[in-house]
């Protein structure tokens, strides 16, 4: 990567890691607002505090940060990435700042909703930022999904360590903190941001014309300025968008966010009814402690299975420079579908099988988001690239909620080996769908 790369992907992995930290301390602090509010008070009224209400609340806040992203990839392609990423700092480290000096729940809620507003514009301008300004895309797709996933893992842990030693508002003034000093280096970095684009696409892999080629009147210069500015022009764009191949990309990444919010919603319950999986006494481990306090391993394989998405992501940003990217989604969907069958069974064999299924499961899952995200910038116009973006992740951060709701529902009135079961059909989907536009793409080679 040469020095604007390098500058580049540095903010995006400062972001990117700050975004989920954030969204994954959240439900840590949960616990404790169960045990400190009794009430919300909202309009003269009272409504009991209870796991639903907290529920509620918690999920408004996530649901605005996937709603948003289609917002934010509108706002990204008229304004840029760069005020777009700070906003989107400076926004994140109000919100805990207004958590961590919460009076009551109402005070909470408003917090989450602000965080979730503005965490939801980082991943359209972020990704945008990469696809436009970073000539080695593949690799800047990678470091980018490990910081992620170093957040994901990394951070639940750093909030329990703090709250090993400070109370729970006191944590959220600390992690308020790192959001504001990243969102000034946003500021004060320097780089080119449409570095990789210049009349036509650079870097792509694809042998097929990528979109900057086939829609030249809808932005595709590297300094074609774009974005809409009404309704009208939104109903255009979109348009553009979806007659074409990006439609296709677009099921794909529902099809990943249902999958991924199936499988993961529920996987710490149903490990924990597995052998293997017992609660460990930690008196049995440090004699002395009070022998009520217990290690859930089931907790400890979740977060490993989320770490050793790190080396997923890597992999699957380093085929993107090594092929196009709907071959290795076609392959990594296929194994998706093959390890959803596979993992009860394989659980039933015992803890150790299942902890190589594990390790296998989390690198193959993460493999799967650098390679939609490349397939979205070769699909899409340099001009629309924030927009098609915000589309992405309303999907699979939006649509893709739904696959919570999902899995409880089967789980409520069918069984796991269904869940599993129904898993691997979305990833067939997705599997087939990378297949057509593998097809689409030695039509355009053919006739070319």
């Amino acid at each position: 990567m040469n020095g604007n790369d390098r500058s580049i992907v540095g903010l995006v992995m400062l972001a990117h890691g700050m975004v989920h930290t954030f969204e994954l301390s959240i439900p840590i602090f949960v616990s404790i607002w169960l045990a400190e509010f009794d009430v919300l008070r909202v309009a003269g009224m009272e409504v009991a505090v209870t796991q639903a209400t907290l529920g509620l609340l918690v999920t408004a806040g996530y649901a605005l940060f996937g709603l948003g992203a289609l917002p934010g990839g509108i706002v990204v392609d008229r304004v840029g990435s760069r005020r777009l990423i700070a906003a989107c700092l400076f926004g994140m480290s109000g919100a805990f700042l207004l958590l961590g000096t919460a009076p009551n729940l109402l005070v909470v809620a408003l917090a989450l909703l602000l965080w979730g507003t503005a965490a939801s514009v980082y991943h359209p301008a972020g990704l945008t930022l990469i696809s436009k300004g970073v000539s080695d895309r593949g690799t800047g797709f990678a470091y980018h999904g490990v910081a992620g996933n170093l957040g994901i893992g990394l951070g639940p842990l750093l909030t329990t360590i703090l709250l090993i030693v400070f109370d729970w508002t006191t944590v959220a003034l600390v992690l308020a903190v790192p959001a504001v000093v990243a969102g000034l280096y946003a500021l004060r970095a320097e780089f080119d941001e449409t570095a990789a684009v210049d009349g036509v696409e650079r870097g792509s892999t694809s042998s097929r014309p990528t979109a900057d080629d086939e829609v030249a009147t809808d932005g595709g210069g590297a300094k074609a300025g774009s974005g809409v500015d009404s309704l009208s022009e939104l109903a255009t764009a979109s348009k553009q968008l979806f007659v074409g191949a990006f439609a296709v990309v677009f099921v794909i990444v529902m099809a990943n966010g249902l999958y991924y919010r199936g499988v993961l919603t529920f996987l710490p319950n149903l490990l924990s009814g597995l052998p293997g999986f017992e609660p460990i006494a930690l008196s049995t481990l440090v004699p002395g402690l009070d022998g009520g306090r217990t290690l859930n391993p089931e907790r400890y394989f979740y977060a490993g299975l989320l770490l050793v998405g790190v080396a997923g992501q890597y992999v699957g940003g380093k085929l993107t420079d090594r092929m196009p990217p709907e071959y290795g989604i076609a392959a990594v969907f296929a194994v998706l579908a093959v390890l959803a069958l596979a993992f009860l069974p394989v659980a039933a064999m015992g803890i150790g099988p299942l902890l190589v299924l594990g390790a296998l499961f989390g690198v193959t899952l993460f493999t799967a988001q650098p390679l939609y995200q490349a397939a979205v910038a070769d699909y899409t116009p340099a001009g629309r690239r924030g927009l098609s973006y915000g589309y992405t992740y309303l999907g699979t951060f939006g649509v893709g909620a739904l696959g919570g709701a999902l899995a409880g529902a089967i789980l409520t009135y069918a069984d796991a080996g269904v869940l599993f079961a129904t898993l691997a059909g979305l990833a067939v989907v997705a599997s087939t769908c990378a297949f057509a536009l593998v097809r689409r793409g030695r039509r355009d080679a053919t006739e070319a």
